[in-house]
């Protein structure tokens, strides 16, 4: 069996009764137990491979680390005279970095849908990033932007076999170019992969990088783009309210919808450019010229976000997760 894909017969039915034996690809869902020092952190289902960037990205989302030098070793390790099954990584921090505060600690293993079920404490999450993204000066064409799901798309070669992982990618804002991508049968461990990698590779805080995933924005991926100092978090589905609440604050621009031609930006739409056009970066400042009733500015809002929709035909096609 891969470690990234399992080999499994199934029946497939249809409504006329026609019913085929086959083969089929299943995405494998594995514990990995990450531990400092020895001592046990956290365990969460994964899918196996880059470990190491998946641990040194949770130590960075929760404050932890944050440059590449924090991290000394990473080891996969067994338990006494039992085979090393590569569930075990323990990691070693450089001289001078704290240990994790005994809170971050999980009550219980946490599922591949969910990174924050089973807290020692939910304020842990709210850990002051040493970054900050209001002031990063990055800018990004809207032609260019519309193009990163299909480039996350065609390079999820597991998913193409088993239709059952996240994706998530770092693109350079200027170029466009695709630095890394990962793919995981939970989005906060896809995304703790890149996070980790940009890391190990020396691009943290990630100035300049746009963080694209494949499915919703959740508080969490936000609060993960913010710690790791990442400007820009775009995603094919929705954004939660807390996550726009949460962009919106810190100065992250946060992008929803993103498909065909069109997306919804909920914060700092001023980063994004029509280079093709006379078009230049809007001043913050013009904020305040915004509706000041709140019902004014829900009825903008949804109006934006149906202009979006009538724009792009794929979102009457797709499925929303």
């Amino acid at each position: 069996m891969s470690r990234i894909a399992a080999r499994r017969r199934v029946t497939r039915l249809t409504a006329g009764g026609a019913r085929t034996e086959r083969a089929d690809y299943l995405a494998v869902e594995e514990p990995l137990e990450i531990r400092v020092f020895g001592r046990s952190l956290a365990v969460t289902m994964r899918t196996p491979g880059n470990d190491v960037d998946l641990a040194a990205g949770f130590l960075v989302s929760e404050g932890v680390i944050h440059r590449e030098g924090d991290l000394a070793a990473a080891i996969h390790c067994s338990s006494d005279g039992e085979p090393n099954t590569y569930n075990v990584l323990d990691v070693g921090l450089a001289p001078g970095v704290a240990p994790p505060d005994p809170s971050l600690q999980r009550n219980f293993t946490t599922t591949s849908a969910c990174g924050l079920c089973g807290k020692a404490s939910i304020e842990a999450v709210h850990t002051a990033s040493r970054f900050t993204v209001a002031e990063d000066p990055l800018t990004v064409d809207a032609t260019a932007l519309t193009a990163f799901p299909e480039t996350l798309r065609a390079g999820q070669a597991t998913f193409e076999r088993t239709g059952g992982l996240h994706a998530a990618a770092l693109f350079d804002g200027r170029s466009g170019e695709m630095l890394v991508l990962r793919e995981d049968v939970g989005r906060h461990n896809a995304v703790d992969k890149v996070i980790g990698w940009a890391l190990r590779d020396g691009r943290l805080p990630g100035r300049g990088l746009v963080l694209m995933v494949s499915g919703r924005a959740s508080f969490e991926l936000t609060q993960k783009a913010l710690m790791a100092g990442i400007p820009m978090l775009a995603a094919v589905s929705a954004p939660s309210s807390l996550a726009a609440e949460l962009a919106e604050d810190a100065g992250l621009t946060l992008v929803g919808f993103l498909r065909g031609p069109s997306m919804v930006v909920y914060s700092r739409a001023d980063r994004i450019v029509d280079l093709g056009t006379d078009d230049h970066p809007a001043d913050p400042a013009d904020a305040a010229d915004a509706p000041a009733d709140a019902a004014d500015a829900d009825t903008a809002e949804a109006s934006d976000a149906a202009h979006a929709r009538e724009r792009a035909p794929e979102f009457q096609k797709a499925v929303r997760p």
